[in-house]
C-alpha cells in the first residue's frame, strides 16, 4: 500500500483490525471495514479518519464516549457501554469490500458477536453492507430475523427475538463516510437521533 503523504513518517498496522470498545456493550455498532488510512493505519477502527471523526463525535454527544476525537490507538478514548466491529477486518481497495472479503472474515465477526451478545439490547448498522452483515450474524447466533427480512433504511428499525438474554433491536444510518456527510446526506442531527434511540433501547 502506498502511504499517504502527511503520514509517510508514521508506520502503518497493516494487519486485520479487530473490534474494541466496552468488552460488556448495550449498544454494538457494526461498520464496514478499516480505511486504508485510518484503521489500517492506526489499528483501531475509526480511528484517524474523517468518518471516525463524525462517528467519535456523535457518540461523545450522546454520553457514550469520553472525548470527541480518535487520533491513535493510545490517545485515551474511552467507551462506555459501546464496542465497535467489522465485518472486514482488513482495507479493501477503494474502500469497497467484495462478498469474497465478507466471506473470509465473517468467522471472527461471528465470534465476536458471540462473545457479546450476552448483554447487547441495541445495534447500530452503519450503511446497508453493516446492515447485511449484522442480520446475518445475529441469525447465526440465534436471534430470529423478521420476514421479510427489514429493508435498510436511515432509521430504520428491526426487533429480533430468540435470543435467551432477550429481544435485540437493530437501527440502520447511513455510513458517516464523506460521501454522505460532505453530501448532506447525513447530517449531525440525524446522526445525533440515532445514537440517542439506540441509547434508549440499549439502557431498556
Amino acid at each position: 500500500m502506498t502511504k499517504r503523504k502527511s503520514f509517510v513518517d508514521q508506520p502503518y498496522w497493516g494487519r486485520p483490525t479487530p473490534g474494541w470498545g466496552d468488552p460488556r456493550p448495550s449498544l454494538l455498532i457494526v461498520g464496514l471495514a478499516p480505511a486504508a488510512h485510518g484503521g489500517n493505519r492506526t489499528g483501531r477502527i475509526f480511528t484517524g479518519d474523517r468518518s471516525g471523526d463524525w462517528l467519535y463525535a456523535a457518540l461523545h454527544r450522546a454520553g457514550l464516549a469520553n472525548r470527541p476525537h480518535a487520533a491513535h490507538a493510545g490517545d485515551g478514548l474511552r467507551l462506555a457501554g459501546v464496542r465497535i466491529v467489522a465485518p472486514v477486518r482488513c482495507a479493501p481497495p477503494d474502500n469497497k469490500p467484495t462478498p469474497a472479503e465478507r466471506d473470509a472474515c465473517s468467522a471472527w465477526l461471528d465470534r465476536e458477536v458471540e462473545l457479546v451478545l450476552p448483554t447487547v439490547r441495541a445495534v447500530v448498522a452503519l450503511g446497508s453492507f453493516a446492515w447485511s452483515a449484522a442480520l446475518r450474524t445475529l441469525a447465526a447466533a440465534g436471534a430470529v430475523v423478521p420476514r421479510p427480512r427489514p429493508a435498510f433504511g436511515h432509521g430504520a428499525e428491526a426487533e429480533l427475538g430468540g435470543l435467551s438474554s432477550g429481544p435485540v433491536v437493530v437501527i440502520g444510518s447511513y455510513h458517516p463516510s464523506q460521501q454522505n456527510t460532505f453530501t448532506g446526506r447525513l447530517t449531525e442531527a440525524m446522526l445525533d437521533d440515532v445514537f440517542e434511540r439506540a441509547k434508549g433501547h440499549a439502557t431498556r
